[in-house]
């Protein structure tokens, strides 16, 4: 078992247990195994599952001690989830993007219509005041993709929406903290 003790120190001194505690509770460690020996009682019943992973038995007995701050697993419920902050970013770039183009109203189509003699030489439409021989010109202009930059935005807005429900269900869902 001093395999297992020798392991457990390497993980302390990675971890940053001064080294005085790390001696200290290096000793109480082997002391522990040695008596569980005496009696009979193998490491594996001693230690359980932690038998088989010194570097983690060492950074939570540090960490219970005080010693060392907890650390996150991998399988931590609390940590923020990918997926959900990767689509909340999403949509909030879309968002502001869709919001941009809006307000910049580029690019612009212009629409151009005379009322200069028909081809066959007739006058243009009743109701007209240009004299006849002269055209009339209108001229109207509208930003191009503003339909699409509108359902982009409204897209955007659902998206943003549906997200901040997610983060409120998931911040619901997380177990309590304890009190350190």
């Amino acid at each position: 078992m001093n395999d297992f003790v020798e392991q457990c120190r390497r993980e302390w001194r990675r971890l940053g247990v001064p080294d005085p505690l790390a001696h200290e509770m290096a000793a109480e460690l082997a002391a522990d195994l040695q008596d569980a020996e005496a009696d009979g009682v193998s490491a594996d019943d001693l230690l359980g599952s932690s038998a088989l992973d010194p570097r983690s038995f060492a950074a939570s007995w540090a960490a219970e001690r005080g010693i060392v701050p907890v650390q996150p697993d991998r399988g931590n419920p609390r940590r923020r989830p990918l997926a959900l902050t990767a689509f909340t970013v999403v949509a909030a770039i879309t968002l502001i993007v869709s919001a941009l183009l809006l307000l910049a109203g580029q690019p612009k189509v212009s629409l151009f219509a005379s009322s200069a003699p028909r081809p066959d030489g007739r006058a243009p439409s009743a109701g007209s005041v240009v004299p006849p021989g002269l055209s009339r010109h209108v001229v109207a202009s509208a930003p191009a993709s503003a339909p699409v930059e509108w359902i982009l935005l409204f897209f955007a807005i659902v998206a943003l929406g549906f997200a901040a429900w997610l983060w409120s269900s998931w911040i619901r869902s997380r177990p309590p903290t304890a009190a350190a």
